[in-house]
């Protein structure tokens, strides 16, 4: 352990730390619901979605009994939606396997569907004040700017040197606050870009301050490829106001949440070529309305962009018997991706 470390850091902790609900406390339940939705998450995005959870689901056996219907519609907006169903299935077995007790042990922690070493981590130390490193992303570009540490951070050797390091640093008596200390600097000092390094309490000692390699750690050495999608959905309303709806279930995004009916194509297509595709005339025949047509949405996630437009179809007639159909109505208590959400709010309702 590096003593000046751990003192500088906690000291600035002990001056600069947010007052954020998770903290001073030990709740391992809460830490552990704080720390999924913040996975991928920005704080400010975060915390609503917390108090929403805490407020609703008060404790393990709440989560476990409820239906992943109404923890996917209490998630909807936060993305990464894997976390959610991860979270219910870890609350199910908490419940089945430990009588809803949450764990009180690292491997107990990490055997939990959803949580790797970084979580267990911070679960371990926070509420049990456990001697376990964090190493997150804050934590990877403080210790490779301070030490020079050029290995990329998504490498196993890097992975492994990261978390030697960590583990090293750790102030084992006081993990908890060691740790939260290391993350809230990262959060809101050592930022990613333009850092405040003129200012920084280590930069007498920081070696990519004196080297200028600020800008250029931590390395990756992969570049996510990014893949563009066109995605047409039609909601098409027959004459009893019921509208043709899917529930996503294969290994794509979204799985889980609801969506209209949809016709993906592989480039940008036109609305005239779109309202003759065949899937539409095989579900709605060539006796529709156009009502609405939508302008393009773009919605950006970590390696898809997608190119999405929405048409309000209506019908004289009623669905047939083997579409999953919806109320207009009932619409509001689905999940949908926030980018159907987006259009569902954006549009007027008397369209629908």
């Amino acid at each position: 352990m590096e003593p000046w470390f751990t003192k500088q850091l906690t000291a600035w902790y002990s001056i600069n730390k947010r007052d954020l609900p998770w903290r001073n406390q030990t709740n391992a339940y809460y830490i552990w619901l704080s720390e999924i939705i913040l996975q991928q998450t920005q704080v400010a995005q975060g915390l609503n979605y917390y108090l929403k959870f805490i407020k609703n689901y008060p404790t393990v056996k709440h989560l476990a009994n409820a239906t992943e219907d109404e923890i996917l519609k209490d998630w909807q907006g936060l993305g990464y939606y894997s976390r959610a169903r991860n979270l219910h299935a870890a609350a199910k077995n908490i419940v089945q396997n430990n009588n809803g007790v949450f764990p009180t042990n690292y491997t107990d922690i990490k055997n939990l569907k959803g949580v790797g070493d970084y979580t267990a981590a911070a679960v371990a130390s926070f509420a049990y004040n456990l001697p376990y490193a964090v190493v997150d992303g804050n934590v990877y570009r403080i210790l490779s700017r301070l030490f020079g540490i050029e290995t990329a951070i998504d490498s196993g050797q890097g992975k492994k040197q990261f978390q030697q390091l960590a583990t090293e640093l750790l102030d084992t008596k006081n993990a908890a606050t060691h740790n939260q200390a290391i993350m809230e600097f990262g959060s809101q000092y050592c930022k990613p870009v333009n850092p405040n390094c003129t200012n920084c309490i280590f930069n007498k000692k920081c070696f990519a301050f004196a080297n200028g390699l600020v800008a250029s750690l931590p390395v990756k050495q992969k570049k996510a490829k990014i893949k563009n999608r066109y995605l047409n959905y039609f909601i098409i309303i027959d004459k009893n106001k019921n509208v043709i709806i899917n529930r996503r279930s294969i290994n794509d995004i979204w799985k889980g949440l609801y969506e209209f009916y949809l016709i993906e194509t592989t480039k940008q297509t036109s609305e005239l070529t779109i309202l003759k595709h065949s899937q539409l005339l095989n579900i709605c025949g060539l006796n529709f309305t156009i009502k609405h047509s939508s302008i393009e949405y773009k919605h950006i996630l970590s390696h898809q962009h997608l190119y999405t437009k929405f048409y309000v179809l209506t019908l004289k007639s009623s669905h047939k018997k083997s579409n999953k159909v919806c109320s207009v109505k009932a619409l509001k208590k689905l999940a949908f991706p926030r980018l159907i959400d987006k259009f569902l709010n954006n549009c007027d309702l008397d369209i629908i």
